[in-house]
């Protein structure tokens, strides 16, 4: 393995490799100099394209299946990949189940409950396994979640509440795994027109009027674009911001600032 530039040699880890964000994401890591672990939960296919155009940039890849609400299934994953690859220097959560839009008085508990175990403690359970690894590489955690952290967006609670506890966990493992040269990251990502956005127009969560006051209340009066989530990912994941810890970039045009 040969050390880059911007990232140590090993593979960084990619969950969510498959969606509008994750996908790119790993290809910007890639151009970068980074190998790519793409994990997926359903999509083989998507995955197995994914891994194609990565290796067609010159770098290594895998595709590899995982549950992350099941720790075992998790912590199976990240052994597969240290077989494969030896060493892990990033860990990225792209992450997340599609997010219908609820007002909180309509939204049954047992539906938030579903999120938070999805979400919240499916990032958990990754950085938890993957830690041993980290802590040998002195690597680097960085969580993709929402400026609606910084400014609530009305019906978003799914997104929100969970994302809230990535945050806290981001800061969390900030705090603890410093000690061991661990970073831990987040990009608070607004309005992206990427896979979710689509599916959200689908299922009719989103509609133009909705597009359209979003867009007016960011700063840059547009919405963003995928590789805006992927490049701030990877600054935070390299050799960059190797100061850099606990923090959370917002990459949502000024939505954030109100």
């Amino acid at each position: 393995m040969t050390t880059t530039e911007e990232f140590p040699a090993g593979v960084a880890i990619v969950t969510g490799g498959t969606g509008g964000i994750g996908s790119v994401v790993c290809r910007v890591l890639a151009t970068r100099g980074a190998d790519i672990a793409v994990v997926y939960r359903g999509n083989a296919g998507r995955a197995a394209e994914v891994v194609q155009q990565i290796r067609a940039l010159g770098r290594r890849a895998e595709a590899y299946q995982a549950d992350l609400s099941d720790l075992d299934n998790v912590r199976q994953m990240v052994e597969r990949v240290r077989a494969d690859f030896e060493t892990l220097h990033t860990v990225v959560y792209a992450a997340g189940p599609h997010v219908h839009m609820r007002y909180l008085s309509k939204l049954p508990a047992s539906e938030l409950l579903e999120y938070l175990q999805t979400d919240t403690m499916g990032f958990y359970h990754l950085v938890t396994a993957a830690l041993p690894a980290l802590r040998e590489s002195k690597g680097s955690i960085v969580a993709c979640h929402t400026a609606g952290l910084a400014r609530w967006p009305a019906r978003d609670a799914l997104s929100v509440v969970p994302k809230a506890g990535v945050d806290a966990l981001i800061k969390g493992f900030a705090k603890e795994e410093g000690r061991y040269g661990v970073r831990a990251n987040a990009v608070g990502t607004g309005t992206v027109e990427a896979g979710i956005h689509f599916r959200a127009l689908e299922l009719g969560d989103f509609d133009e009027h909705y597009l359209r006051v979003a867009t007016a209340n960011t700063a840059l009066k547009r919405i963003g674009q995928p590789e805006d989530t992927a490049e701030a990912v990877a600054f935070l994941a390299s050799n960059r911001a190797n100061f850099v810890t606990g923090q959370t970039l917002m990459v949502d045009g000024g939505y954030s600032i109100g």
